[in-house]
């Protein structure tokens, strides 16, 4: 029998969400403004929406997938000023009561590679995701495991790199949401921007290359660290593919000792339903026998 889950992705801006079965099969797509998370926005919406979908389908699950670090009991543990007064937040404990169904509550860019490992797009042992949006996250795929940390802060790789001249970090200085910033003057959106750039029109060919110098690195650093075998390029912007992976090559060339870099950059497959189908894995029956394990969603 097939069975149906809520999923949820919460980010800086926005909260999507979707039905998810067991096949993976995706339907009932649909998104909300965080709304800045006033008034605790985010987890009204989130228990307003389980109540709406739990009237008329019946759900195995509800799995989250959100900005922020996540604790063991599943509230958010510490999250950037890109969600306000959202540390604490109780997410598993509030839908569970709600529902009374099984919830899981993980990391967006860990829930992001895992949903690209289970949908079956990774075949290593050694890979690292990087997540551009609104801010910018790390996860680290090993072995079959997550790789988190001693107190589940490892990768947090937007808060990296702070500068003490400009009062900025990695973050702040790469994620697209500073491009987006960049390009206001101008009156046209990131996606017009690449488009432009691609055909070599400037200022906006220098603009995207700029940018994608910055994002290139943080990347030239998690591959000293990690030297992991592929690095999958997450979030919107990854829509752009094959360009965006040329222009982070062609940085990296500049930024590395030549011939050091052997990682593959790779574009995320399941584009933005990474996330969502990530939120779900640990609810997932086991009969897959993955790989995919995470001492926190155990």
């Amino acid at each position: 029998m097939t069975r149906k889950y809520l999923a949820f992705d919460v980010g800086g801006t926005t909260i999507k969400y979707s039905l998810i079965d067991s096949n993976l099969n995706l339907s009932r797509h649909a998104k909300v403004d965080t709304k800045h998370n006033v008034d605790n926005h985010i987890l009204k919406t989130l228990k307003e929406v389980t109540k709406e979908v739990s009237e008329d389908v019946e759900l195995a699950g509800i799995g989250v997938s959100t900005a922020g670090i996540v604790a063991e009991d599943g509230s958010i543990q510490f999250a950037g000023p890109t969600i306000p007064n959202y540390i604490n937040t109780p997410l598993k404990s509030a839908l569970i009561d709600q529902s009374g169904l099984p919830v899981s509550v993980v990391n967006d860019v860990d829930a992001a590679l895992l949903g690209e490992a289970y949908a079956g797009n990774i075949h290593s042992e050694d890979i690292y995701c990087v997540a551009l949006g609104t801010g910018i996250g790390g996860a680290h795929f090993n072995q079959g495991k997550l790789i988190g940390g001693a107190h589940g802060k490892g990768n947090s790789i937007g808060y990296t790199m702070f500068d003490p001249k400009t009062g900025t970090n990695y973050e702040q200085r790469a994620s697209t949401l500073t491009l987006e910033s960049q390009l206001q003057d101008y009156n046209i959106s990131v996606i017009d921007a690449f488009e432009k750039a691609k055909a070599n029109q400037a200022p906006y060919i220098t603009i995207i290359k700029d940018w994608a110098m910055e994002v290139a690195k943080g990347l030239a650093e998690i591959i000293v660290l990690f030297d992991p075998e592929y690095m999958i390029i997450g979030g919107a912007v990854s829509a752009q593919g094959d360009y965006l992976i040329s222009l982070l090559d062609d940085a990296l060339a500049v930024l590395l000792p030549k011939d050091f870099n052997q990682t593959t950059l790779k574009i995320a497959e399941q584009g933005n339903n990474a996330q969502l189908i990530g939120a779900i894995v640990p609810l997932l029956d086991a009969d897959n026998e993955g790989s995919i394990s995470h001492e926190s969603l155990n």
